[in-house]
C-alpha cells in the first residue's frame, strides 16, 4: 500500500528579506552618487566653456576696438581699413610705377604722418594686450615672372619701412621713440602678383596687415636685444 507523502512548503516573505533590502539601498545610493558626480561634472564643464567663451568674446571686442580706432582716425580718410580682416590698403597714397619700388616724396611724407595712427593704437590697453605686429605687404601686377615679382613686392614693402627712417626736407620725421616702436612692431612680406586687382596701377600697391595674438598663443619673453641697436640705412 502506497503511502502519500505531502510536502509542506514554507511561506515566502521576500519583501521582508534583509538581503533584498540591503541590495536595494545600495543601488539607490549608487544612483544618487552617480547623479551627484554627473551634476558636479556638468557644472565644471559648463563653467569651463563659459570661461573660454567669455575670453574669446573679450578678445574679439578688444580687437574690434583697436581696428575701429584706426578706421575712425581722421588720418585714415582715403585709406581703406578692412576692420573684419585687419587689413589697411593705403590706396592711391602709396603706388608704384611698373617695375619700380621707389617711394615718392609725397608718399613718404604721407607714411610718416600716418604711422603714428598705428603706434597710438598699439599703445592702448587693448593694443598692448593683443596687437602682435604690423606686416607691410607689397604687391605687383601680373607683368613679369613670379620670382621677379616676388622680389619686387618685397622691395616695395621694404621701401615703405625705409621711408619711415628718412626725414625729407621740410617734413616732420618720426621721433626716436616712435622709430623704436616701428623696429619692434613692423615686419615685411611680399605677395608677388598673387593678389592682383583689375587695374594694374591698383595692383602695384602696399597694404598693412595688423596681426593679433591668439588666446592660447605663447608669447616670447621680453628682452632688451634691440636696446641701443642702430637702425642702419637702406
Amino acid at each position: 500500500m502506497l503511502a502519500r507523502i505531502v510536502l509542506k512548503r514554507g511561506g515566502k516573505n521576500e519583501g521582508e528579506s534583509p538581503f533584498w533590502i540591503s541590495f536595494s539601498d545600495l543601488m539607490s545610493a549608487l544612483m544618487v552618487l552617480f547623479l551627484v558626480v554627473m551634476a558636479v561634472t556638468l557644472v565644471a564643464v559648463t563653467q569651463s566653456i563659459d570661461s573660454a567663451t567669455r575670453a574669446s568674446i573679450e578678445r574679439s571686442a578688444a580687437i574690434n576696438k583697436v581696428m575701429a580706432m584706426i578706421a575712425n582716425d581722421p588720418k585714415s580718410t582715403g585709406v581703406g581699413v578692412d576692420q573684419q580682416n585687419y587689413r589697411i590698403n593705403l590706396g592711391k597714397e602709396v603706388r608704384f610705377d611698373s617695375g619700380r619700388f621707389t617711394i615718392s616724396v609725397p608718399a613718404a611724407q604721407f607714411l610718416r604722418s600716418y604711422i603714428p595712427v598705428l603706434l597710438t593704437a598699439k599703445d592702448t590697453p587693448e593694443g598692448m594686450r593683443w596687437m602682435r605686429s604690423v606686416v607691410v605687404e607689397g604687391f605687383t601686377d601680373e607683368d613679369g615672372t613670379y620670382l621677379y615679382n616676388l622680389q619686387l613686392s618685397l622691395d616695395r614693402s621694404r621701401s615703405v619701412v625705409c621711408s619711415l627712417f628718412q626725414s625729407a626736407a621740410g617734413s616732420d620725421g618720426l621721433s626716436a621713440e616712435q622709430l623704436r616702436k616701428v623696429q619692434e612692431l613692423f615686419l615685411v612680406g611680399g605677395y608677388s602678383f598673387n593678389s592682383i586687382k583689375k587695374d594694374k596701377s591698383e595692383s602695384r600697391r602696399v597694404e598693412f596687415k595688423v596681426d593679433f595674438w591668439g588666446l592660447e598663443e605663447k608669447r616670447p619673453e621680453v628682452t632688451d636685444v634691440l636696446q641701443g641697436k642702430e637702425f642702419g640705412k637702406c
